[in-house]
C-alpha cells in the first residue's frame, strides 16, 4: 500500500478536512497518477453531504481527474510515465457482459465501479469503498485511464471527464451535426461544455435559460440563439422547433412545456437528476411521436473520443481554479449558481 494526502467530508454535516488515505499496491495491469487538477460536480456535493442518502465517510469526491502518470504496473501497455492523463467516473467494471463488451461500461449490467463512494474489496482499497481525485495520488486500472491529449491544458480538461462526456454522448447517439437544431436547457456546468462541443459538431444551438443573463457567454462559446424560459412567449415561439434537446437541470421543470418544443420525431435527453418523479401527459408525446430518454455519461472509448474531439476543436471547459481550503466554500457557491463555469481544485493545494 502507499498514502496519498486527500481532503475528505466526515460527516454529512461536516466541513472538509485534510486526511492521509492508503491507495492500492500497484498491479501488473495498473496506473499510478499524480493528481494535478480535480474538477467539482455537482453529483460530488450531493454525495459528500448524503443528499443521496449512500455517502460512505470519510468520503473523497471528485470524478474529473487531470495528471501525469507517475508509475505503471509491470503489463501496461497504453501508457507510460509522464503521460498526460485523466480518469472519469468509473475506475472499472465486470469487462464481460453485454454493455461492457460494447464499450458501454456506463451500463456495466454487474454495476460499474465508480471513481468513488462505491463498495470494493477491501483488499484492494482500504476501507471497503473507493475514494475519489481530491488527492495526490489515485491507482487506477489501465483500461479506465483516458490520455489527454497534447491540444488542451489539464486543468480545462479535468472537467470534461464528467461535464464533457455527459454532454458529447448524447450528441453523438442522437447525430447531432449540420441540418440539426439542438437545444440545451440550463447554461452551468453541464450546458457550457454542450454548448461548446453542439456547436463544433455543426448544429444549429439554441439555449433555453432562465434569463437572459448568461447571453453574452452563450453567444461566445457558440450558440445560434439564446431564449429566456421566464418569458411565456419563448415556449409559443419556439414550439415544434428542435430535433433533440439535452436538459441538464436538476430542477423539476414543466417537462411537458419542453415536449412541445420538439418536432416531428424529436427527443428530450433527461441529464438532470430532479429531486421528484418527473410527471408526463402521453399527448405531448404521441402528437409528434416525440422521445423522452436519459443518457449517462459514455464508456471509455467514447471519453477518449470525446477529449481527442474537445483538443482538435479547442475546446475546454470555463473554469475558476480554487485550492483545497476552498472546496467547501465552492460548494456553498456551486448550489447557489454562483460560478462560471466549473470550480477546479488546484492539487498542489492539497
Amino acid at each position: 500500500m502507499s498514502t496519498a494526502a486527500a481532503y475528505a467530508m466526515p460527516a454529512p454535516d461536516g466541513a472538509f478536512e485534510k486526511i492521509t488515505i492508503e491507495r492500492r499496491e500497484l498491479g501488473p495491469r495498473d496506473v499510478l497518477i499524480d493528481v494535478k487538477y480535480a474538477g467539482i460536480c455537482h453529483s460530488d456535493i450531493h454525495t459528500a453531504r448524503d443528499e443521496w442518502g449512500s455517502a460512505k465517510y470519510p468520503c473523497v469526491p471528485g470524478h474529473e481527474i487531470a495528471g501525469i502518470v507517475a508509475a505503471v504496473g509491470s503489463a501496461v501497455t497504453k501508457h507510460q510515465v509522464g503521460d498526460r492523463v485523466g480518469v472519469g467516473c468509473m475506475v472499472d467494471s465486470c469487462g464481460v457482459c453485454g454493455p461492457c463488451l460494447a464499450d458501454e461500461e456506463q451500463y456495466c449490467e454487474a454495476g460499474a465501479t465508480m471513481t468513488y463512494n462505491t463498495p470494493v474489496d477491501p483488499a484492494v482499497q482500504p476501507g471497503g469503498y473507493t475514494m475519489g481525485g481530491y488527492s495526490t495520488q489515485v491507482v487506477v486500472t489501465e483500461h479506465f485511464v483516458l490520455s489527454i491529449p497534447e491540444g488542451i491544458g489539464l486543468d480545462v480538461a479535468a472537467p470534461l471527464l464528467c461535464a464533457g462526456i455527459t454532454l458529447f454522448s448524447p450528441l453523438r447517439h442522437w447525430q447531432a451535426g449540420p441540418g440539426t437544431h439542438v437545444a440545451i436547457i440550463g447554461m452551468g456546468g453541464l450546458g457550457h461544455v454542450g454548448v461548446k462541443i453542439a456547436a463544433a459538431m455543426g448544429a444549429e444551438v439554441t439555449v433555453l435559460s432562465h434569463s437572459l443573463g448568461k447571453q453574452d457567454d452563450g453567444k461566445r462559446f457558440g450558440a445560434n440563439h439564446y431564449y429566456a424560459t421566464s418569458d411565456k412567449q419563448t415556449f409559443r415561439e419556439l414550439r415544434n422547433r428542435f430535433d433533440l434537446i439535452l436538459n441538464t437541470v436538476s430542477a423539476d421543470l414543466p417537462i411537458d412545456n419542453y415536449l412541445r418544443l420538439l418536432a416531428v420525431n424529436g427527443t428530450l435527453v433527461q441529464l438532470g437528476v430532479p429531486e421528484n418523479p418527473m410527471s408526463v401527459k402521453t399527448f405531448s408525446l404521441s402528437a409528434y411521436r416525440r422521445s423522452l430518454s436519459g443518457s449517462m455519461i459514455g464508456g471509455i472509448a467514447q471519453t477518449q473520443e470525446m477529449l481527442n474531439f474537445c483538443a482538435a476543436h479547442g475546446i475546454g471547459a470555463e473554469i475558476e481554479l480554487i485550492s483545497a481550503d476552498e472546496i467547501d466554500g465552492a460548494y456553498d457557491r456551486v448550489v447557489a449558481s454562483d460560478v462560471r463555469y466549473r470550480f477546479v481544485i488546484d492539487a498542489a493545494t492539497i
